[in-house]
């Protein structure tokens, strides 16, 4: 089973792990969160990052789910990438999430395709049940 780790600003991925779990109805395994809240160096992050990823990895790989591109969610990803079977995404939503999840058994190449078809197709106009002016 293909190890997660989300690395994100604050307590955002907490967050989506905690919605996850509501979704899909239990504990995750084989997930793991760090939270960037100022309160540790770039270096101690990275350092649990490559901690996370060599205790996730179970030989299908790791997928690392960020907030933001350019962050330093995402520059801490770039380091774990020198790992191998290690991909990264980055603006990780909860419609990527559960994709993810529910995908988790395939190889880590189809997964990344599946994260990144679950965040787009996430991210839409809700339709209206009614004609009148859009908004």
């Amino acid at each position: 089973m293909v190890g997660i780790i989300l690395i994100t600003h604050g307590s955002l991925g907490r967050s989506l792990i905690d919605c996850a779990e509501h979704v899909i109805g239990g504990a995750l395994k084989n997930v793991a969160v760090i939270g960037m809240d100022g309160g540790g160096s770039i270096e101690s992050m990275s350092q649990r990052a490559i901690e996370a990823t060599s205790k996730l990895d179970d030989g299908t790989g790791v997928l690392v789910l960020t907030d933001m591109y350019g962050g330093s969610p995402s520059n801490i990803t770039q380091t774990l990438l020198q790992i191998n079977n290690v991909c990264g995404i980055s603006g990780v939503n909860l419609p990527m999430l559960i994709r993810v999840l529910t995908y988790r058994e395939e190889d880590l190449k189809t997964l990344v395709e599946k994260a990144l078809s679950g965040g787009n197709e996430g991210v839409m106009q809700i339709p209206l049940k009614q004609k009148r002016p859009l908004c």
